[in-house]
């Protein structure tokens, strides 16, 4: 129980993520809005470091792993989906990412082969993205060449997002959870600080409104922080594909928080996507208590 109530706070956590990245894109350029992010992040971690006295690895492997992991995940994944972002509508967005969990299950089953790919993994997964879908059905239109890139960009950052669960899962499991977040962060956000700085501008030009700076102050602590550390407690108890499965669960969470935040209008289409996506969630942690079983022994 205690493992699924951390995957669903994680997963309401990064569901709520969208809704405060709408707000602050209101005032602040999208490159940049998410290096400040993770620049805030490390700021507030790297004291937590220093004052807890946590050993730093002494490996060149461990910091290889954090250093792709980190470019993967933060630099390219963020780069990826905020450039595709612009030529495609958020419904697709959310379709496309919801491809990380497919990646997930082809990346775990070649890492661990005792991690079979099943029929109920494969249904649980067909049943998830179709909900998606539905929710989304009516912004699933391509009309040029840049829609077709923008498309390709925001499934090569869902490869990148799960190729580095699997990787971490694999590699990185002895690794402390702050010095892991703290330096995928510190390798993800120079390559954002830099191409936003040449490309939108100096931060101190920015709108700095209340609702800009308490967005950021959000993502910072919520959205990266607390998230990400649950995200790696989590790794070391469950497979990866099922930590990846939450990509399914975000676009349900963000359209909800949308209605009761935004007051944006909620589809009929919402209920019947949103209870297929329940159902992949039913089916992907029916076995939950045998594998958590299995690894206690």
């Amino acid at each position: 129980m205690k493992i699924l109530l951390v995957w669903t706070v994680t997963c309401l956590i990064w569901g709520s993520v969208w809704l405060f990245i709408k707000l602050g894109l209101q005032d602040l350029p999208p490159i940049s809005f998410a290096g400040l992010r993770l620049l805030l992040a490390v700021t507030i971690l790297l004291p937590v470091i220093a004052v807890r006295k946590i050993s730093l690895p002494h490996e060149f492997n461990d910091y290889l792993l954090i250093a792709v992991t980190g470019l993967l995940l933060l630099g390219l994944n963020y780069g990826l989906v905020f450039w595709g972002a612009q030529y495609i509508s958020s419904g697709l967005t959310a379709v496309l990412q919801a491809a990380t969990p497919a990646f997930g299950l082809i990346f775990t089953t070649c890492f661990f082969p005792q991690e079979r790919l099943t029929f109920k993994k494969v249904f649980a997964l067909i049943v998830g993205i179709a909900g998606v879908v539905i929710i989304f059905s009516d912004q699933l239109q391509l009309t040029g060449g840049l829609t077709v890139l923008g498309c390709a960009a925001v499934v090569g950052g869902a490869f990148c997002v799960a190729l580095s669960y699997v990787l971490i899962k694999t590699y990185g499991t002895h690794l402390h959870s702050i010095i892991l977040i703290t330096g995928q962060m510190l390798c993800g956000m120079f390559p954002l600080l830099i191409f936003g700085f040449f490309k939108e501008g100096s931060p101190a030009d920015f709108r700095w409104t209340s609702t800009a700076i308490f967005s950021l102050l959000y993502l910072a602590l919520a959205g990266s922080i607390a998230a990400f550390g649950l995200n790696y407690w989590l790794l070391k108890r469950l497979d990866a594909s099922k930590i990846m499965f939450m990509s399914i669960v975000q676009p349900l969470l963000a359209v909800l928080l949308g209605w009761i935040v935004l007051e944006e209008t909620l589809m009929g289409r919402t209920i019947w996507g949103g209870l297929c996506v329940l159902l992949s969630i039913g089916l992907t942690f029916s076995s939950l208590k045998e594998y958590s079983q299995d690894e206690n022994r």
